[in-house]
């Protein structure tokens, strides 16, 4: 009995000693730091393929350097670089039945070209139905795989106003998109079609990117691999408002970036990874998820054990103090070993309250999830009642920091016997 309980004693003593630890290291004044300059206006949004970004992703590169991780395997330095195709429009016209239509009634997704000509002979009319849901028949269209013009019911002119903001930006697409048709032009309050002539000029360009990643390689299992991310990346500039146009992001992502970082200097101090770790800022994520795809295209996913994907954990979750959910809970057994790790302490973790939103194939998780690996989102963000999200109030004011701090120790806690090698989460189903 005596043994046992001194055992019992050292045992208490060890978690005390941990919580010492953690608390010494991840601390209210490093998250300050890290939140305060990613979010800054400084950073200009952190809009992808601006000096915004850049100017991040130099800082991001600093703090790597000064925890002491080390460059990806094959990669010189931090940056993982790549190429996309930027398609920026410089003029349209779309004619239907002899009459020009007005700009403002004219949305085009899929350009991938400099200069592309349709007409009945290479382009399909077809239209909305107007009893139907905007949103699923607007999805679907941009997703058909061959060229269209698409005839809305003046009936969705207010869904049509919120979408052709975006749709006016220059977008980016792959290489392999460049010899695929599949443009859509989204024509409102024009019901029959049976002459049209749409002709577009665009300027494409090859632009870089770069996500920026670390790793602490492993002992005992170093070809196994943990991977902690956040999306660095934001909306840039937006519409001002009270003189304000800068979407800073404080919480979308620069929390979970912020989170990251801050495991990666925990994990550096313990020393105690049997799998090697992986950090990484992901970019384009607001536009596509490319850094992200990239970055999977260039792992074997069957090596990678594990993905802790953080996404906004800059306010309380709808479960209140101390908890966050995680994406796809039902479909691994990760979120329970996660919580099995945080037995005694006032932290849990729930599933996914917002399944209707299909956040598990929202996030950078989702190429990885793909591919089978137990690769999960950790969220606290309401975003159901959201009312910052996407806009320019998305600052460091509106943060709760000690709600990004709990959230990112019991993150730390709660993969110990992930990263020693304890234990390994069930595989996802792959998708078809």
């Amino acid at each position: 009995m005596k043994k046992i309980f001194l055992l019992t004693l050292a045992g208490m003593a060890s978690l005390q000693l941990s919580a010492q630890n953690i608390d010494k290291i991840i601390t209210r004044e490093y998250t300050d730091l890290l939140i305060k300059t990613l979010s800054s206006d400084e950073m200009q949004g952190r809009a992808t393929f601006t000096p915004g970004i850049d100017k991040a992703a130099t800082f991001i590169e600093s703090e790597f350097k000064k925890i002491g991780l080390q460059p990806l395997a094959g990669e010189k330095g931090f940056r993982q670089a790549f190429y996309k195709y930027q398609v920026a429009s410089e003029s349209k016209s779309i004619k239907i039945d002899g009459k020009e239509i007005a700009a403002e009634n004219v949305i085009i997704s899929g350009i991938n070209a400099e200069n592309i000509t349709l007409d009945k002979s290479n382009t399909a009319v077809v239209k909305l139905d107007p009893e139907k849901p905007f949103v699923n028949q607007f999805r679907a269209m941009m997703s058909a795989g061959k060229n269209q013009v698409v005839l809305v019911d003046a009936k969705f002119a207010e869904n049509f106003k919120r979408y052709k903001s975006y749709f006016d930006k220059p977008v980016t697409i792959d290489e392999k998109d460049m010899s695929t048709p599949n443009v859509q032009v989204f024509v409102l309050g024009t019901n029959d079609a049976a002459d049209f002539n749409v002709a577009l000029k665009s300027k494409v360009s090859k632009m870089p990117l770069f996500n920026v990643a670390g790793m602490i390689p492993g002992k005992s299992k170093a070809k196994e691999l943990v991977v902690f991310s956040g999306h660095y990346d934001h909306l840039g500039a937006l519409k001002t408002v009270d003189g304000d146009s800068i979407a800073n992001g404080a919480d979308d992502d620069a929390s979970g970036t912020t989170a990251m970082i801050a495991l990666a200097k925990y994990y550096k101090a313990k020393k105690n990874n049997e799998r090697t770790l992986i950090f990484v800022a992901f970019t384009a994520e607001e536009i596509g998820g490319f850094g992200a795809k990239y970055f999977s295209s260039k792992l074997n996913p069957d090596e990678v054990v594990a993905m802790f994907n953080i996404e906004m954990i800059g306010k309380d979750s709808k479960f209140g103090k101390n908890t966050a959910f995680i994406t796809g809970y039902d479909k691994s057994d990760f979120g329970k070993i996660l919580q099995k790790n945080l037995a005694g302490t006032a932290f849990t973790f729930h599933p996914d309250p917002y399944t209707e939103q299909n956040l598990f194939y929202r996030s950078d998780n989702a190429t990885l999830a793909a591919l089978g690996v137990p690769a999960h989102t950790i969220s606290t963000d309401q975003i159901d009642v959201d009312k910052f999200y996407h806009t320019v109030k998305d600052e460091y004011s509106t943060l709760d920091v000690e709600n990004i701090l709990s959230t990112v120790k019991a993150i730390a806690k709660s993969a110990t016997s992930i990263i020693d090698g304890t234990d390994t989460p069930t595989r996802i189903p792959k998708l078809k």
